[in-house]
């Protein structure tokens, strides 16, 4: 099948986390992505754990249906390839600090004039304007400042991290998100735009009802665990081996468990008539729950539950979630590729389903400068020999 993006071609600066997540979500989709990474050294995630015979896994996954070249931006022979490739490309991905790319001659300002219709798509920390856009960004800075880390964890416990880099994944998607819509106008209009990314804004916009909660109330949230501000029961609770997680997101879903833990006294308790009583009561009604669950087991639990109509599941381990039948059988969502030197292996396949155009891992991660002669040959009109020439002056 071919991609929705088929055609779509783009040169993917970035390096790590952020940028390759969006450059990777437009290449699964079937655009056609160069990954441009510094001579010799490549990029720096190309030495990040986990490690399969000498190849990085943490590469592997965020650079699948790339291809790879090399490209000294430093020396004026590269700018001139870089802008030679730009005037054949729709998209540019980067995710240097502000102003770096400007520095080179290489910022969305130098690029349109040689490609009006260029789309550059930039991930940063703190977006290219403000007063902190000179500041460095990482993942866990976007979610330490977007007040994500202040409402994560337990309440007896410090501010705390997510358990995977959410602030670099959420500033991929956006990106992506800006990238696509820029794409669509850009097929009505001709006209090019710059996708202005910030993982602290990426951050900020995904926290929602807990922005809302100070906005409207004055109320500063705090940690509460997994229950959820809005809802109860919507929580976790320990069964016999391990935690599961009951939803109950009306007062019709807690009538039925109420049927269930055979405890109709709940339904005449006023701490839990209704919603917005549970949520304030919470503290005196999940002992109770937990009390029922206590000689239960969480595939049993769920079954009982999701049997009755009520939303529940288990808190999975990633042993648990690899395995499952649904996950990763039916939805695909881990795929093995063929590595030059890793050989087989598996990794995370793309969240996006669609009917028509089924998104596919077509082949992996190039290897560092895997396709630059071809591509130099087949883009630029370049002989083997000034291929030579390049690679001997460290242009490429």
């Amino acid at each position: 099948m071919s991609g929705l993006l088929d055609g779509i071609k783009v040169l993917d600066l970035s390096r790590v986390l952020a940028g390759p997540y969006c450059g990777m979500m437009l290449a699964d989709m079937g655009a056609d992505v160069i990954k441009i990474e510094l001579p010799k050294k490549g990029d720096d995630s190309r030495g990040n754990f986990p490690i399969v015979n000498g190849e990085s896994a943490y590469f592997m996954n965020l650079n699948r249906n790339k291809s790879g070249i090399t490209l000294n931006l430093k020396s004026e022979r590269g700018k001139e390839i870089f802008r030679e490739l730009v005037k054949q490309s729709d998209v540019v991905i980067e995710n240097y600090r502000p102003g770096v790319m400007e520095r080179l001659g290489l910022g969305y300002e130098d690029l349109k004039k040689i490609n009006p219709g260029i789309i550059y798509g930039a991930v940063s920390g703190f977006g290219h304007y403000g007063p902190y856009s000179s500041r460095a960004g990482y993942d866990i800075v976007g979610q330490a400042m977007s007040g994500l880390m202040s409402t994560t964890g337990w309440p007896d416990g410090g501010p705390t991290r997510t358990g995977t880099a959410i602030a670099d994944v959420m500033g991929g998607i956006s990106c992506c998100v800006g990238i696509l819509a820029a794409l669509v106008n850009k097929a009505r209009t001709g006209e090019g735009e710059k996708v202005d990314v910030s993982l602290v804004d990426s951050m900020v916009s995904s926290l929602e009802i807990i922005n809302m909660i100070y906005l409207c109330t004055g109320n500063v949230p705090q940690r509460i665990g997994n229950r959820y501000e809005a809802i109860y029961p919507y929580d976790s609770f320990k069964a016999v081996d391990g935690d599961v997680i009951i939803a109950c997101g009306n007062d019709k879903l807690f009538k039925l468990l109420v049927d269930v833990m055979e405890k109709p006294e709940l339904l005449a308790d006023e701490r839990f008539a209704n919603n917005n009583a549970r949520v304030i009561n919470h503290g005196a009604l999940k002992p109770v729950i937990e009390e029922w669950l206590k000689d239960k087991t969480i595939d049993e639990v769920v079954d009982t539950l999701l049997g009755k109509g009520i939303p529940a599941a288990p808190i999975n381990t990633i042993d648990r979630v690899v395995k499952d039948p649904h996950i990763a059988g039916a939805r695909e969502m881990f795929v093995e590729v063929e590595h030059p030197r890793a050989g087989k292996l598996k990794i995370t396949g793309n969240q996006i389903k669609l009917t028509n155009h089924k998104i596919t891992i077509r082949k992996a991660a190039p290897l560092l400068s895997q396709d630059t002669r071809q591509i130099m040959k087949e883009r630029l009109s370049m002989t083997d020999a000034q291929v030579d020439e390049l690679i001997q002056e460290e242009i490429v």
